[in-house]
């Protein structure tokens, strides 16, 4: 599992969790949301599939990373990419057990009467609208999986994580080096 951002490559989670403890240490009384989405597309003979991990200092910046995963097919069933993009953030989020969670906790709990907090969210590529979103059909069921283990569902239009940052890097029909 290798995590890329403009300035680094090669970051394994350990990695990814130290560089998020130490944006947040930065300034520890801010708040915080730690956020996970992916995105697919469909490409020529295969099917890129891009996680994002961002931490977000609320009006004040971000730390981001991502990660690619090739399937060597063509998903075209869109309830199949869309639990497929599900599966991906919620094996990401489970890297963040309570232990971990605790830890990043902790840099803000000193600080939570002066309004410093940390929010967890699973960011999923589905809308609700039905006239307007084939993913419409399944959003209950990617709601329902992602608050089983624990983390918020944000939906279309607010899931920026997954519709907009892995998204950016999904549509790249480029495959990775590895």
């Amino acid at each position: 599992m290798e995590f890329t951002n403009t300035t680094e490559c090669g970051m394994d989670l350990d990695t990814v969790f130290t560089r998020i403890e130490d944006f947040m240490l930065k300034e520890p009384r801010a708040r915080y949301n730690l956020i996970i989405g992916t995105d697919s597309q469909v490409h020529r003979g295969f099917t890129k599939l891009v996680t994002g991990i961002i931490v977000r200092r609320e009006n004040k910046g971000a730390w981001a990373c991502n990660r690619q995963v090739i399937i060597p097919r063509e998903i075209m069933s869109v309830r199949d990419k869309l639990s497929t993009e599900t599966s991906l953030s919620e094996e990401i989020a489970c890297y963040f057990d309570d232990c971990k969670r605790k830890q990043l906790e902790d840099i803000v709990l000193p600080f939570i009467y002066q309004n410093a907090a940390l929010d967890f969210s699973i960011h999923i590529d589905a809308g609700q609208d039905k006239q307007l979103s084939k993913t419409a059909h399944f959003v209950a069921e990617m709601i329902n999986r992602v608050e089983s283990i624990g983390w918020v569902p944000v939906i279309k239009p607010d899931s920026y994580c997954a519709s907009s940052y892995a998204d950016r890097y999904s549509k790249s029909s480029k495959i990775p080096v590895v």
